[in-house]
């Protein structure tokens, strides 16, 4: 920019700025003009480089967008192409994997740290997709939802047992092999004193309330063919502990009594026919790892002994 004062007019009736010798452009405001500097020659030397190499880029690779598809270049690359081969080398890698743990029996897994690590990772992949919909996405579940990380398992937490709850499901129509248990309702048959006193007793079978002997009875009649005498549950029927203190549906006097008037009792779709064995394999290892996994005890088969094969 320049002032009117340094100001001459050439010959050719041009504004040329004295101190520079520089043209002016015409444009005047206020009695400042513009000079018409020209620009670096490196800056146009760079300019005219990203000329040629927009040229060149536009003939080699896919540019300009068409009616159905855009132009291919002479390269033929495309990003997707590109992805497609690095997916396909992915599951290249994944391959000898994946064979390699469909052949191992699951509870021989732990055996192998490297193929363990490899299908806990899966595991968690699949997880994130398929799971936390119910039991969140740190597995630590919600009322009604079982909360993952803990030891507490209605069914067996060996990854044989999470296996096979995963294959059919709990309470899954239509699988005879599902895992099954049903709480029957007492609407109706304790009245309010009977009630306040088996309360008492479940709470006290964890420590959180002192019993009597009116709800010990009413527990030995109704409740300790399945859950046990001291709340220990019964994996064999689907009975929950109720001596540690951790609650499906809550561990408060209202949500206890309402769990023994009307049971409400979940339902887990099965996978077998939504996943493959490799990945429920892989699904099973996850959740063994999240903290509560079990270890898996062979139990040898004999005849005289009744054995419930999945804890």
């Amino acid at each position: 920019m320049a002032n009117d004062r340094g100001k001459t007019v050439d010959a050719g009736g041009k504004r040329i700025d004295a101190p520079t010798g520089t043209e002016t452009v015409g444009h005047e405001w206020d009695g400042i003009e513009e000079l018409d500097t020209p620009m670096p020659r490196w800056w146009l030397w760079t300019f005219y480089a990203t000329i040629v190499w927009g040229i060149i880029y536009v003939i080699l690779y896919p540019a300009w967008p068409l009616l159905e598809k855009g132009t291919e270049g002479v390269l033929g690359w495309t990003s997707r192409g590109q992805l497609a081969k690095e997916m396909s080398l992915a599951d290249q890698a994944q391959e000898s994997f994946r064979e390699e743990l469909s052949r191992i029996p699951l509870e021989r897994l732990p055996e192998d740290s490297d193929l363990m690590a490899q299908a806990v990772s899966g595991g968690r992949a699949a997880f994130l997709v398929n799971c936390v919909q119910c039991h969140g996405s740190g597995a630590a579940g919600s009322a009604g939802y079982p909360n993952l990380n803990d030891d507490d398992w209605i069914w067996g937490g060996d990854l044989k047992a999470i296996e096979y709850t995963l294959v059919h499901g709990i309470r899954q129509q239509g699988d005879e092999d599902t895992r099954f248990s049903v709480m029957p309702p007492f609407a109706g048959a304790f009245d309010g004193e009977q009630m306040d006193a088996l309360v008492d007793h479940v709470l006290s079978l964890s420590g959180q309330a002192q019993s009597n002997p009116l709800g010990v009875q009413i527990y030995a009649d109704n409740c300790i063919a399945c859950h046990g005498l001291n709340g220990e549950g019964d994996r064999a029927q689907g009975a929950p502990q109720l001596n540690d203190a951790i609650w499906l549906y809550g561990s408060s006097r209202a949500e206890i009594q309402r769990q023994i008037v009307n049971p409400r009792m979940g339902m887990m779709p099965k996978w077998e026919h939504r996943l493959d064995p490799v990945t429920i394999k892989m699904l099973a290892a996850y959740v063994h790892s999240l903290g509560g996994g079990e270890e898996f005890v062979e139990v040898a088969e004999d005849p005289a002994i009744q054995v419930d094969e999945q804890p």
